[in-house]
């Protein structure tokens, strides 16, 4: 479903050339939840925006569904992929009701009878026919990543790249966000890559979890081997670790495996 080969970035400054992802490389079947975890800068969101398309000077190869997602994307790329933004309250225009928000993207794509695909939307995730004519700020934070989600869904796409949707939100509403894309995923049959730095969201969710650090991937494994501690590099096993608990030894082991690496 979706294909990435040795995908490079880098960012050109006045004084030299950032590379912030190097020679990624995975594959992420239909259906499936791939995660890409790890610290703050490693490069994770990066490469949904190099797939999303917003990010247009790598090099390397990436495809879904066998059409290169290099060149000028169409439309039809567009609608079958679809992102989900970290915070909720940044991403919706707040002079725009719900209703305005999830009409454009029908609009733009000339696709009718709006008024029942909004109304439906609204129903699968979880939001009331009221809120559709409520703005950003008149919602709790849940609720906008609902509306958020339902704006990725409206154009019923066949992927959708999840940048840490959850991170935003109280613990209480992070499992409410989660179970509500586990229900959509099984209900649509969609494709997820998702970025966390959280491995306990990733192991909810994800089938496979690519590790990063420094804009490479250090490993790819399953979510049961993770769970299980048999990850093979001291990173991997360090960022576990650190996911179950914060003392100051494991965060000065995070910052020696960076430097060293």
């Amino acid at each position: 479903m979706i294909s990435v080969q040795n995908l490079d970035l880098a960012f050109q400054t006045a004084a030299e050339e950032h590379k912030v992802l190097n020679a990624i490389n995975f594959e992420v079947a239909p259906g499936e939840v791939f995660g890409l975890v790890g610290e703050s800068g490693s490069g994770k969101s990066t490469v949904l925006r190099c797939i999303a398309g917003l990010y247009r000077h790598w090099t390397g190869g990436i495809s879904v569904d066998g059409q290169s997602v290099a060149g000028r994307l169409t439309k039809a790329h567009h609608r079958k992929i679809q992102m989900v933004f970290q915070d909720p309250y940044g991403s919706l225009h707040p002079k725009h009701t719900v209703n305005t928000t999830l009409a454009a993207p029908l609009r733009i794509h000339s696709i009718g009878d709006i008024d029942r695909r909004i109304v439906e939307v609204l129903g699968q995730v979880g939001l009331p026919t009221a809120a559709r004519f409520r703005y950003p700020h008149q919602l709790s934070g849940g609720q906008r990543q609902r509306v958020a989600i339902a704006r990725a869904l409206i154009l019923e796409p066949s992927v959708l790249l999840l940048d840490e949707p959850t991170s935003a939100l109280d613990v209480s509403v992070q499992a409410e966000i989660l179970n509500l894309l586990a229900d959509v995923r099984r209900a649509r049959n969609l494709t997820y890559i998702m970025v966390s730095h959280d491995l306990a969201v990733v192991a909810h969710l994800c089938d496979r979890v690519g590790v990063m650090q420094q804009g490479r991937i250090e490993e790819v494994l399953e979510v049961p081997t993770l769970l299980a501690g048999e990850a093979r590099t001291d990173y991997t096993r360090i960022l576990f670790e650190a996911s179950r608990r914060y003392d100051r030894s494991m965060a000065s082991s995070l910052a020696g495996a960076a430097k060293t690496a």
